[in-house]
C-alpha cells in the first residue's frame, strides 16, 4: 500500500492535474467515496506501522554477521552495526517479535530502559531487560560478538 502512495506522490509532483475520475473513488460531484477513505485509512495504518518499525530499528539495531566454513556463525555490535549510526556499541541479542522469526539485534546495556528514557528509577541496564530478548548460548553477557551455536 505505501508502495503506491509513493507512485502517486511521483504522479502529482510531476504530472499536470487535469480533473478526477469519476469511479471507485470519486463520485459525479469529484467528491472521495468509501473506498477511498478506507485506502487513505489503510495508508495511514501503513505509515504509522514503517514509523514503528524505525523506532524499534532504532532501538535495537539489526547485528552484523558473518559465516565461514572454518569458524561458522558469528554476530557483533558496533556504532554503525545494521546501517544505524549511534554513540553506543550494544551486546548481540535475539529478539523474539510476534508473528516474525527471531532476529539478532544490539542492545543498549547502560541507562534507562528506551521505553522509559526519563526515569531515574532503573538498573542502569539500557535494554537488558527487555522481556523479548534472549542471550545466545555460552556467550559472555557483555560481550560485543558472540559465536552462533547450533541448537
Amino acid at each position: 500500500m505505501l508502495g503506491l502512495h509513493d507512485w502517486l506522490s511521483f504522479y502529482q509532483r510531476d504530472y499536470a492535474y487535469v480533473g478526477k475520475l469519476v469511479g471507485r473513488f470519486y463520485d459525479e460531484q469529484g467528491r472521495p467515496t468509501e473506498a477511498l477513505r478506507e485506502v487513505e485509512e489503510a495508508l495511514a495504518l501503513g505509515h504509522k506501522a514503517k514509523e514503528e518499525k524505525e523506532l524499534q530499528k532504532r532501538r535495537f539495531p539489526p547485528c552484523n554477521s558473518e559465516w565461514s566454513a572454518a569458524s561458522g556463525s558469528r554476530v557483533w555490535c558496533g556504532k554503525r552495526s545494521g546501517g544505524v549510526e549511534r554513540d553506543w556499541v550494544g551486546v548481540p541479542r535475539l529478539l523474539f517479535t510476534p508473528g516474525s522469526s527471531p532476529s539478532c539485534v544490539c542492545v543498549r546495556t547502560t541507562g534507562p530502559p528506551s521505553d522509559r528514557p526519563a526515569s531515574s528509577e532503573h538498573p542502569n541496564a539500557g535494554d537488558l531487560e527487555h522481556p523479548g530478548l534472549k542471550s545466545y548460548r555460552e556467550c559472555p553477557p557483555l560481550a560485543e560478538s558472540c559465536v552462533v551455536l547450533a541448537d
